[in-house]
């Protein structure tokens, strides 16, 4: 049911799209004269009616979001117009309507054309039916039955076309595999290169680890690990994740990925309200290292899943038990609710159904996001050694959109 409800979310705004482009071909000359577009004058703002939406603009944002020459520069798109020059009771003079624009002259006589598409496509109506980023909710049955390629090394590292199909997969999945990677750290640090900035990080840039216990985190033994994301005691948490196992000799140790936001989204549709507590309220999350070579203390505070406020679209899940610090943020007459919303989101993500079993090998190189996938592992024996890095969330979405992904 989440994909389902996923799909129709999709398959509702694309719909939206085509209705709006259907709607910009047809005639509207006049207000009065026709159905598929209605506008009126409001003391308080502009009402228009358009592509099945009914939205509403302050005049200041109009005036503020002027797209002339004068007032916006189209060839490094920034704004030249002084915001804080703009009149807070300012009001349209005139109004015209076309084909596919409406006219809006202000008292000083300037004149702004709005394009109607784009006034539906960036009302807050508008953004309140759309999606920020295309994504499909997954079970481990769910992904495992649509097939999702790896890339392969040599492609991956020479073909644009080979990475954008990449970054396609990671962006709708929150995962993402390329195979034959030399198994070395360079091969490595190489690939994700091609994706993004490396981020680093009191772990260094490339990190490169066994089960030797030499910094101060469970991740660094032989135990099982439960379901978690990284870096949660970071005020931002790393956006994205790359485990490459260079080696294995032994038994066990298979990758656990769990989809936070198939888990957040069941909350949301069985009980809006603990979702609506744990996007509010926040927790801290803590990392107390004190060894004789590493010494740290952070500190992250945000509430487990943060949601844009506008359509309750979840963005970042900040989930890790081992690392959530004392609760003393949340009042006496709420915790216990807080606990219960966070019983039902952990219910959800240790759902057998939920979770996906990886064996990552020498040449598979594995791309997390660390905002929605959490990760862990079963115990292991024998010497595995592992190396990947973080990367900064922001350069990925870049090569994403530079290759004309929507992100």
């Amino acid at each position: 049911m989440p994909l389902m409800r996923m799909l129709n979310r999709l398959s509702g705004y694309v719909h939206w799209k085509q209705g709006l482009e259907c709607l910009g071909a047809r005639s509207q000359h006049t207000a009065a004269h026709s159905s598929a577009c209605n506008y009126q004058l409001l003391p308080d703002c502009l009402e228009l009616k358009y592509g099945g939406l009914v939205m509403h603009f302050d005049y200041v944002w109009l005036r503020d979001h002027c797209r002339s020459a004068s007032c916006y520069n189209s060839k490094t798109n920034q704004r030249n117009l002084d915001t804080a020059s703009i009149d807070l009771n300012i009001r349209p003079s005139k109004s015209r309507l076309d084909e596919h624009n409406l006219f809006l002259t202000w008292p000083d006589g300037h004149v702004t054309p709005y394009n109607l598409t784009w006034l539906a496509q960036n009302s807050y109506e508008g953004q309140k039916k759309s999606a920020m980023q295309p994504r499909i909710l997954w079970n481990a049955d769910i992904y495992s039955s649509a097939k999702v390629p790896s890339a392969s090394w040599d492609k991956f590292m020479s073909c644009d076309e080979e990475l954008k199909n990449f970054l396609n997969n990671f962006l709708l999945y929150g995962i993402a595999f390329v195979e034959g990677v030399p198994p070395t750290l360079e091969a490595t640090e190489t690939a994700t290169q091609r994706v993004s900035l490396i981020r680093e990080t009191m772990y260094g840039r490339m990190w490169n680890f066994t089960s030797d216990f030499s910094r101060g985190d469970t991740a660094y033994t032989k135990l099982a690990l439960d379901r978690h994301t990284d870096t949660s005691y970071f005020q931002e948490p790393c956006g994205i994740q790359v485990f490459h196992c260079l080696r294995h000799e032994g038994t066990g140790g298979r990758t656990l990925l769990v989809d936070g936001f198939h888990a957040a989204d069941t909350v949301l549709q069985q009980t809006p309200e603990n979702f609506e507590l744990l996007s509010h309220v926040p927790i801290k999350h803590e990392y107390v290292e004190n060894l004789s070579e590493h010494r740290n203390h952070m500190i992250g505070i945000g509430p487990v899943l943060n949601v844009y406020p506008w359509n309750n679209e979840i963005y970042m899940i900040r989930y890790n038990n081992y690392d959530r610090s004392v609760i003393n943020t949340v009042p006496h007459d709420v915790v216990r609710r807080w606990y219960s919303a966070h019983r039902q989101l952990s219910t959800e993500l240790r759902r057998p159904e939920n979770e996906l079993w990886v064996k990552l090998k020498p040449g598979k190189a594995l791309f997390i996001d660390n905002w929605r996938v959490l990760h862990g592992r079963e115990s292991f024996t024998g010497l595995r050694q592992l190396c990947g890095c973080y990367l900064t969330r922001d350069d990925v979405l870049n090569t994403a959109r530079s290759l004309g992904l929507r992100a």
